[in-house]
């Protein structure tokens, strides 16, 4: 299981690679790129923001420049009224991963059509950018509606002759989340916990696992099928709780770095700790997966030349997750459907 502060106080090793993470000036993106900072691999971060951000990128890294970590940490603004293929090559030409939690809150009066539409603008405009100056870089996309834009952004790599698979939607607060409930819940250490989260990233399309965790063995039927619901809606409960004036950000962040850190340790080799459930382009492996779905999400392995080099199959499903993985596909499969008919028209 990930930790997203795992080698913070490990014996030194070698800073070697460089992190970018865009939106870095943001809710998310402040403390995304500091978790990335204390990472003795990381040799630089980059804040990348626009640059009429509330708070300027600028700023972010020279508060996190402070840090007693080995990361050199730099910053770079771009005008939002220009491309940023145009605007970002020094930022990106080296990077070996690219962080990208931008893209704009659904606001109220806004379709879901209206959102995706922005920010799939915002992502193409960063992901061309990254194809011109980090092709071989994981990207890793917190860019909502993830379903939609991530399929959008791998159609569109492709097209570029790049490998999808370079792309990534990153899904792991869903995996966060249901370990922590599992572990209130049966009294287990969360350490001890690994739930697979499968299927999409929103709503209905999360399906967590339970039957696959030893712990929920002794819980019962209604209880797990609550606490799945609760998996799905658990955004909700911190929009609430911060009583409409924010949402998850740092759960996202800390979510984001355990995707991260597990990238850096697939390019070390470290294949043990190279293992997170990601929203990835399914190819010819439909089949070894459990899926008929173009893109979706499973435990996924990073390999050393920086790709997703192994997909893992769902493994065995109770008849209740049967069914539910029925209704995440039917949804699942038309929110996906929608990115690619956009990548379709680039």
């Amino acid at each position: 299981m990930g930790n997203c502060f795992a080698g913070v106080k490990k014996a030194r090793s070698v800073p070697k690679y460089k992190v970018v993470v865009c939106g870095g000036a943001g809710g998310i993106g402040q403390p995304l790129a500091m978790l990335m900072a204390l990472d003795d691999r990381v040799k630089e971060v980059c804040v990348q923001d626009v640059t009429m951000a509330m708070v300027p990128a600028a700023g972010v890294a020279a508060d996190l420049g402070h840090l007693e970590r080995p990361a050199k940490v730099s910053s770079f603004a771009i005008d939002p009224a220009k491309k940023p293929v145009d605007q970002l090559r020094d930022c990106l030409t080296g990077a070996h991963l690219v962080l990208v939690p931008a893209g704009l809150p659904r606001k109220p009066g806004m379709t879901r059509d209206d959102l995706f539409d922005k920010n799939a603008s915002i992502a193409k405009g960063l992901v061309e950018a990254c194809a011109e100056y980090c092709p071989t870089a994981v990207i890793g996309l917190i860019v909502n509606p993830v379903n939609s834009i991530v399929p959008a952004m791998c159609e569109f790599y492709k097209k570029k002759g790049l490998l999808p698979r370079r792309i990534v939607g990153i899904t792991t607060l869903d995996v966060v989340r249901a370990n922590k409930f599992v572990a209130e819940r049966t009294g287990t250490h969360v350490a001890d916990v690994d739930v697979p989260v499968i299927g999409g990233h929103a709503g209905i399309t999360i399906l967590p696992l339970f039957s696959q965790v030893p712990p929920m063995g002794k819980i019962g039927a209604e209880e797990i099928k609550a606490m799945d619901v609760r998996t799905q809606d658990a955004g909700t409960e911190v929009v609430q709780a911060k009583d409409g004036k924010g949402s998850a950000t740092l759960s996202m962040a800390y979510a984001g770095a355990r995707l991260g850190k597990a990238v850096l340790s697939g390019l070390e080799g470290d294949s043990a700790n190279a293992v997170e459930c990601a929203y990835v382009a399914v190819l010819e492996d439909g089949k070894k997966i459990g899926t008929t779905l173009p893109y979706f999400t499973t435990k996924v392995k990073f390999g050393r030349d920086g790709v997703v080099e192994d997909v893992r199959p769902i493994g065995k499903l109770n008849d209740y997750e049967k069914g539910r993985l029925a209704e995440v596909e039917k949804q699942l499969g038309e929110e996906a459907q929608k990115g690619i008919e956009y990548a379709q028209r680039l």
